[in-house]
């Protein structure tokens, strides 16, 4: 079987079709095709409230290929889903029921804590009976969820993520907001929290500290990480350190954001596994499958 999902993000796009492969008790996913756009929606979204007309002729253009890339590989089924920048967009809507019409596509506007449920999915392998608090930074929110002996008992969605930070329009009440839930929930009695990190930034500093995906890594070298690349030019972090154009200029924000949240629960360590949101959309898709088609492997 085929799958394929679409993220729909506020700093790029990524597309992601996998083949379902069994290994005794475990299903495991055989990557196929994975293309990651640099459409920030984020950048229209969080400067004027809506999607300009030129990235909505972009982002059209970006469904049709992927709709192609869909029918060349034959997909048995699909997900497409959209966060912060186009939920909360304006036009949002209007471009989803545009995206339907032409070209008959289904694109799902998912809130925060239905983003938090389905990333944690693909991490849930990589916890074990401790306390985590897991960080998800996206573009335009950061989801927050906190695991107590293996089981989640809180999440929040908030308003601050690394385009938001870039572009100057993330407000101080939601830091405010966001340190307050972590000092409350995250309890003394939990006993030493382990930070779990989620996000193209964290896996990009991960890769920058030469660590395997998986292990973890200290908040003082996530600093030394983070301080390293503010001292570099957006050239130097491009030609030097391999970025992307696009994750050069959010990185430190995005690093700030891991920082603070870490600091407020008092977490001096962080695993970050090579999962998100679109390794949970995978395991959604089969298990929706495998309900529906009663599917044996």
């Amino acid at each position: 079987m085929k799958l394929a999902v679409i993220d729909i993000g506020s700093n790029a796009i990524r597309f992601q079709i996998s083949t379902v492969l069994a290994s005794g008790p475990k299903v495991l996913f055989k990557k196929l095709e994975y293309i990651r756009f640099p459409l920030r929606l984020g950048h229209d979204v969080f400067s004027t409230g809506k999607i300009s007309k030129e990235s909505i002729v972009k982002f059209m253009k970006l469904m049709n290929a992927y709709k192609t890339m869909l029918e060349l590989y034959e997909a048995d089924d699909y997900m497409f889903c959209a966060t912060s920048a186009m939920r909360e967009a304006e036009n949002g809507r209007k471009l989803v029921e545009k995206v339907y019409n032409e070209l008959g596509i289904t694109i799902q506007l998912i809130s925060g804590k239905e983003e938090a449920d389905l990333t944690n999915r693909a991490i849930s392998s990589y916890l074990t009976d401790h306390t985590y608090l897991h960080i998800d930074v996206g573009g335009g929110s950061t989801e927050l969820n906190l695991y107590v002996h293996g089981k989640k008992i809180k999440t929040r969605s908030f308003k601050v993520g690394s385009v938001r930070v870039l572009e100057r329009s993330d407000l101080p009440v939601m830091w405010t907001d966001m340190e307050k839930w972590i000092k409350s929930n995250v309890k003394k009695s939990y006993g030493r929290v382990i930070a779990v990190g989620t996000g193209g930034n964290i896996s990009k500093i991960f890769e920058l500290a030469k660590k395997r995906p998986g292990k973890t890594i200290s908040i003082k070298t996530v600093k030394e990480v983070r301080n390293k690349i503010e001292g570099l030019t957006m050239d130097q972090r491009i030609y030097e350190l391999q970025m992307n154009p696009d994750r050069a200029d959010v990185i430190v924000p995005a690093s700030n954001i891991y920082i603070k949240v870490m600091e407020w629960a008092h977490a001096q360590s962080i695993i970050v596994p090579d999962v998100g949101l679109k390794d949970g959309m995978l395991l959604y898709l089969l298990e929706k499958n495998q309900k529906q088609q009663k599917i044996k492997f």
